[in-house]
Formats: C-alpha cells, structure tokens, sequence
C-alpha cells in the first residue's frame, strides 16, 4: 500500500455525526484515482488526511487502525492564498527549492521553467502576489507544487478557477509528469481527468464509499447513484436540458444600469476600462475572458470597492460610494470567506436578516434546507467545503431587494445538484425582471443561461455579444460521453 486508511472514524467539531465512519482506502504506487461525490461529503479532508495534513497541521479528532501516509507529497489547494508563504511570486518558488537545498544560482532558470509549466508568462517574476487573480493564483499553486517533485501529488480542485484554455494546459502539464506519479485527485470539472485516471472512488452524501472501480465502470454501472447524489458524470447537461423547462425569456424591459466611461483603478495602473454601455431589467449577462483579463476587478469597480472615475447608474442613481453601491447591487465575492463576518453558517444568514430589519428567520431556514446547508448550520462557516462556502456565501446576498445581482463564480466547487439548483434560483430572479451580471469560465452556462455576454480582454470590455438561448436537449462540444 502506498497510500492509505483502514477503519477512519472522523468528526470535525460541532458536527451531529462521523464524517467518515470505519472507512478503509488503498492506493498503489503510480495509480491516479479521482475523489467522487457531493459536495461536502469528505473528498477534501480525505485527501488532507492521507497527506498528512490532518491531524498533523490541522486538529481534527480522528482515529485508525493504519495511516499510511508517503514521504514526501505535494498539496494543491481549492482556495490558493491558504497555501502561500511569501508575499511575492518568484520568492514563493524559490522558497521551496531552498527547502529542497536548490543553490541558489541556480534558483533563477528553475523559477522560470516551473512558472512556464502552467503558463504564468512574467518578465519579471518579482510580482506581489496579491495583484494576481484568483485564477492565476491558482496556477502558481500548482507551480510551487511541481517545484517540491513530489513522491505523491494531492490535487484539490486545482483548476477550479481556471479559464478552459488554463484548464487544459495545466492538465496537459500534470499528464505529462513520470507515468509512475502517484496522484489522489478532487475534481468536479470531470472532462480534463476521465480518461487521465485510472480509478473512481465514488462517494455518497455520508462519506460513504459507494463504488471503487475504472472510470467506463462507475459511469455505466452508477449513473442512477450519480444522478441521486447530483454528482457530475459525462452527459449531465444533456439530461438537465431534458428534464428541466426554462421559463420564456424575459422581454427586454426597462433600462435598469448605465455605465459611461468607467475606469478602475489600483494604484497607478489602470485596470479596467469599459465606455458606453447599458443594461436592462431581466437581462443575465455573462462576463467571460481568460484569467487575469480583470472580471472580477470590473465588478469590484461597480462595488466601488475599487477606486473608479466615470459614471455609474441604477434607475438613474449614481453610483459614487460603496454604500451607494450596496443599495442597488448585491454582490457575490468569488472568494466567500470575504463575506462571512460571523461564528456559524445559521447567524450568517441572519445576520443577512437583521441588516435589512427583517424578522422572517423561516427564510433562513428555507435557504438552509433548500441547499442542503442545515445539516451544517451550527458550524462555523470556515469548517465548510468550499462548495457549502459559496452556496452559504450567495444566500448572504439573496435576502436583499436590490434589482441587480452582482456573481463572481458562483458555481465553482459546486456538485452537479447545488449548481442546477442556483442557476434555477438566478433564472427565476432575471424572469422577475432582475439584471443579473455574472463572471464565468464556464461555458456550458453561458450557452445554456447567459442572454448576453460581456467578454473582457486586458481589462477592457471588447466585445458585447447578444446569446440565443439554447434549444432543449441540444448538445455541446463540452458535453462529453466516454
């Protein structure tokens, strides 16, 4: 056995119930297996049990008969900044290769080479890491990750917030590393890894294990399982456009949202930079671009959290603060820790409540239920996967009556269900005539949802596209079988 459990009793605290109860896992060297299953089932903390990470850096109560944990592991992340130690991108590197005794003149041409690996193009790479996006974060993650040539590599993830075309180059980066490479990977955007690795371990709702075998094995065989827990498999939005009605597309109403000669700033450097635009009430707008195009900068700038100049309107409300800002737009961070400001996933909705003096806590309720939040509402929000971190974090923004709605990747780390479930709750939102404007990579809900796209290049908004909305059962590229 390479890697390991046998009988693993886990229970985080605050928690009615074992996560994992008597769980026994084995993995041989050089197999690549895939973590499958909803979310919050465990993927996460059973990957950072069996590199160590738990108990080790992270007090979890957890008992078993056998932990068998590799010498030496590299460990990528689903959020990137909990795993950066210097506050500058070539510094990050080059602190693992001097943990790996690297010599120093030496550092230079490796730093480069494994920044190239995963397509981060600096001509200096003296960057505060800070001033990168979330997506290019994630790409130096898995970079400082490589530098360590791990025995065994845990992937959380790691392309979660990647554009599709980083998406492919990172996996076409990790495909290509040693045949021998042992790897236990977490992933929900399925198509890049399918046909990579050479096991699914499938799990249900309790952390239970429901199959173990190849991939052709548990899609064939599980499809009923999959589609019981909401779990991604080849063809699910095939069946989610077979099975659900799209409600009419809302006729253009009124215009809700100008926005003339707006420019974001931080520090001396302009970021984004968009001219005449305008949008109306029931309009879902896609923002698209690659990583570090300045999508989520754009929205920051509407929140005026970013320094702006230019002018911005809701129904004829000029946007110059960001309390102005709050009143007309409720907004989504793409990281969701950034909104939480409480001790437990239930005082966060309430919180949500009591800002807007409203009394009707069976909202809360509803909301928990709804997105399979109660469960967990006495933790505390930090204890969530990153899924349930962002379903708790959108459902902060829900309880408002602003008529535009503000997403940065409201999707991202979320099961097949819960994110079926959201672009219901949005599409119901725009049907009422809500303007919603949504940062995505992925494209099957721009082709599917999306009436009209914004596409952002070097933070300037170059192309404003109008999206026919798809037929039922229609096909995409993107909707892969095996």
């Amino acid at each position: 056995m390479k890697v390991g459990v046998s009988n693993l009793r886990v229970k985080y605290a605050g928690a009615e119930t074992l996560l994992f109860n008597k769980l026994s896992l084995h993995i041989k060297e050089g197999e690549k297996v895939l973590f499958l299953g909803p979310s919050g089932c465990g993927k996460s903390t059973l990957l950072q049990i069996l590199s160590g990470l738990i108990p080790n850096a992270v007090p979890v109560p957890m008992k078993a008969d056998e932990v068998a944990i590799p010498e030496s592991s590299g460990v990528v992340f689903q959020d990137p900044d909990s795993q950066f130690c210097m506050p500058y991108v070539d510094e990050e590197i080059a602190f693992v290769l001097e943990n790996c005794a690297v010599p120093q003149t030496e550092m230079k041409s490796f730093i480069h080479h494994y920044l190239m690996k995963v397509g981060l193009n600096f001509e200096d790479p003296h960057v505060e890491i800070s001033s990168l996006s979330q997506g290019m974060k994630q790409r130096l993650a898995i970079a400082s990750m490589l530098a360590l040539e791990p025995e065994v590599i845990f992937l959380d993830e790691p392309t979660a917030l990647l554009d599709p075309e980083g998406t492919s180059e990172v996996w076409k980066t990790i495909k290509q590393l040693n045949a021998k490479q042992t790897m236990i990977i977490v992933e929900h955007k399925i198509d890049e890894v399918i046909h990579f690795v050479d096991r699914i371990v499938l799990f249900d709702s309790e952390g239970k294990i429901i199959a173990d075998a190849d991939p052709e094995s548990v899609f064939s065989f599980y499809k009923p399982k999959l589609k019981e827990y909401g779990i991604w498999y080849p063809g699910v939005w095939t069946d989610h456009k077979q099975d659900e009605n799209l409600p009419a597309p809302y006729e253009k109403g009124q215009q809700l949202m100008s926005i003339s000669q707006l420019q974001g700033y931080r520090g001396k450097s302009s970021k984004i930079e968009v001219s005449d635009v305008t949008a109306y009430e029931g309009e879902w707008i896609a923002v698209t671009g690659k990583n570090g195009a300045g999508k989520s900068s754009f929205l920051l700038s509407l929140m005026n959290v970013m320094k702006t100049s230019g002018t911005k309107r809701v129904r004829d409300k000029v946007l110059k603060t960001i309390k102005a800002s709050r009143e007309q737009l409720a907004f989504v961070f793409q990281n969701p820790e950034f909104q939480f400001i409480t001790n437990s996933v239930y005082d966060e909705l309430v919180y949500s409540l009591e800002m807007l003096e409203d009394k009707g806590v069976e909202k809360v309720r509803n909301w928990l239920e709804a997105y399979d939040l109660y469960h967990v509402k006495d933790l505390h929000p930090y204890q969530l996967s990153t899924g349930q971190k962002r379903r708790l974090s959108v459902g902060t923004a829900m309880f408002g009556t602003q008529p535009v709605l503000l997403l940065d990747e409201p999707t991202f780390g979320q099961d097949a269900s819960n994110t079926f479930k959201l672009l219901a709750l949005f599409e119901e939102l725009r049907t009422e005539g809500m303007l919603i404007i949504m940062v995505t990579h992925d494209e099957m809900i721009v082709h599917n949802y999306a009436t009209r796209e914004w596409v952002i290049q070097e933070g300037k908004l170059i192309e404003d596209r109008k999206r026919e909305r798809r037929e039922k059962g229609e096909r995409h590229a993107m909707d892969f079988t095996v």
